[in-house]
């Protein structure tokens, strides 16, 4: 797996993702380029210099910024791993369940923005999704090599699971309540539908709620992550809200 850009590779050198080799532009001066590289080196990761022109062409003509990091393969966690995390900051698990994302694009975003608003994990299917590329990889703005992703077999099952834990689930859906009336406080996962075809209905039907984004416009929903990103910060809201009530 390909890692392109300067964020992302700074990332994973800061995550301590195993990099094979650092391929780096030739003629790179700036100091930003000289810290990567001196971390790299501290590392001890082998690193290859080459002409723009080469690395232009093996990555297909993508921003590199002058840095491609080759790395083992996405390490997933188990959902167990992300309960555990939540544990041990002593804090009430924030879950971000995908269904059926099949967008590179979209789950990068959706991963940098969990990263971010300090989601313990996102959990993903392991068919009818798009895995962890280097696409997302690179979206993520290194955000995925922070992020714990779990993959599981049956959607449905891992939320009867969570719900058995005191966790309450809500789908993110046109057809649900009012999202700003609903509390989204304490031990939440928060499910998000696909492109198109939202959330399938085995697994909205095993939510405790489903929770809607008022629409004022002629279009009447909005990408995956964009809704991702407005609902998981309105938890933070409440939250926020909450705490300074007491």
């Amino acid at each position: 797996m390909k890692i392109e850009g300067r964020n992302a590779v700074a990332e994973a050198l800061a995550a301590g993702i195993t990099i094979d080799r650092l391929v780096v532009q030739k003629g790179l001066r700036d100091a930003g380029a000289e810290r990567l590289i001196a971390d790299a080196k501290s590392r001890n990761i082998k690193i290859f210099f080459r002409e723009k022109e080469i690395m232009d062409k093996e990555c297909g003509g993508k921003r590199h910024q002058g840095f491609i990091a080759e790395v083992t393969d996405y390490k997933y966690c188990e959902v167990e791993d992300i309960l555990d995390c939540a544990a041990k900051k002593q804090q009430t698990p924030f879950i971000l369940i995908l269904d059926g994302i099949e967008d590179p694009h979209n789950l990068g975003s959706i991963l940098r923005v969990a990263e971010c608003a300090g989601v313990h994990g996102v959990i993903i299917p392991r068919h009818r999704s798009v895995t962890v590329n280097d696409t997302v990889i690179k979206v993520s703005a290194g955000a995925a090599a922070h992020m714990r992703v779990a993959k599981v077999t049956n959607l449905s099952d891992t939320i009867e699971e969570l719900k058995k834990q005191g966790i309450w689930v809500y789908c993110a859906d046109m057809d649900g309540g009012d999202i700003y009336k609903t509390d989204l406080t304490g031990p939440v996962a928060i499910v998000v539908g696909g492109e198109g075809s939202g959330v399938g209905k085995r697994v909205k039907s095993v939510c405790d709620g489903v929770v809607a984004l008022p629409m004022f416009g002629k279009v009447n929903s909005l990408n995956a992550s964009v809704s991702a990103a407005v609902v998981v910060y309105e938890k933070i809201r409440q939250e926020s809200a909450k705490a300074n009530i007491r």
